[in-house]
């Protein structure tokens, strides 16, 4: 049976922070989520952006609940203030999307000196959740959802030696490892939260071919390539819609079936309904300690769940 944005159960009383929200996947979440009652915090760079979103949502659901912070996944020093802004007003975080990033960018360092793809789309997610984890575990079953990709088969664990890759640096190599650094994460956060004792879990998504507005930041900054401009233009005209690709994260973020440290999305690889999908188990393990301690030690932020 096909899931669809009809089976999200009621979120009223719910709070759900979403990164990226302005745009694309990160929009449709939040879009679905806030007509479901949800209280939805944007969490997004483009300011802009995100109050032209907030006045999307509202069309779509009068009287939603919608409230923006500014967050810039590719500064730490911006992550922190937005997350003590969030804190200050929420003592509960029910449902967490990771779902902010970039896509096979041009070799490039973020102010705090990481490799940009995986500074923004790991590190700063990481910095994100660990401070906002103390609201999340005191909500009654706390989710983080973390967005990967379909480009994680391609990725290969974080090597302590180069981990930014300055020997042999490629933009969808490095891209690749970052989304398989998306999924090591939501993967070693479950494990943490479930030898802990807690409710709360941890879940990746991946959107499979989905039209949204990432390939188009992609070619704006100059990065992908050939193929990024070959694969935005198929995108494009054979891509699914966003409000389709965001069903695998909406699935992990609301299905009450859904269980911790699995991956969601579409059936038939790249397009269909979300699923829980397989993983493979081959260097999960090493991969999920090397990333645990290169990113406590990278940011300064350690990431543990108490028992």
């Amino acid at each position: 049976m096909s899931w669809s944005e009809r089976d999200i159960p009621t979120q009223n009383g719910r709070v759900a922070v979403i990164t990226g929200a302005n745009g694309g996947l990160g929009l449709a979440t939040a879009t679905a989520l806030a007509g479901k009652g949800a209280h939805v915090v944007m969490a997004a760079r483009n300011q802009d952006k995100a109050r032209a979103a907030e006045r999307s949502i509202l069309a779509a659901t009068p009287g939603a609940s919608v409230e923006i912070v500014p967050l810039d996944l590719s500064s730490q020093a911006s992550v922190e203030q937005a997350a003590a802004e969030v804190l200050t007003k929420h003592d509960r975080i029910d449902i967490m999307v990771n779902n902010a990033g970039v896509m096979a960018m041009p070799q490039g360092r973020t102010v705090d000196g990481y490799e940009t793809q995986l500074g923004t789309n790991h590190l700063g997610h990481w910095t994100w959740t660990a401070l906002l984890l103390p609201a999340l575990l005191a909500a009654d079953a706390g989710r983080v959802v973390t967005l990967t990709s379909i480009a994680q088969h391609q990725g290969r664990n974080l090597d302590p030696t180069d981990p930014f890759l300055e020997r042999h640096y490629g933009a969808w190599r490095a891209y690749g490892n970052s989304k398989l650094a998306n999924l090591h994460f939501a993967i070693g956060l479950d494990q943490r939260l479930r030898a802990a004792g807690k409710r709360a879990i941890a879940l990746s998504a991946h959107p499979g071919w989905t039209n949204s507005d990432l390939q188009t930041t992609t070619r704006a900054a100059g990065g992908g390539g050939a193929f990024g401009a070959l694969g935005g233009l198929t995108t494009r005209f054979f891509g699914m819609p966003v409000e389709q690709g965001a069903l695998s994260q909406l699935r992990a973020a609301t299905d009450p079936d859904a269980r911790g440290g699995t991956l969601y999305g579409p059936a038939f690889v790249g397009f269909g309904p979300p699923i829980r999908k397989p993983l493979f188990p081959l260097g999960t393990k090493t991969g999920v300690q090397r990333l645990w301690q290169f990113s406590a030690e990278a940011t300064g932020v350690p990431l543990q769940v108490a028992a």
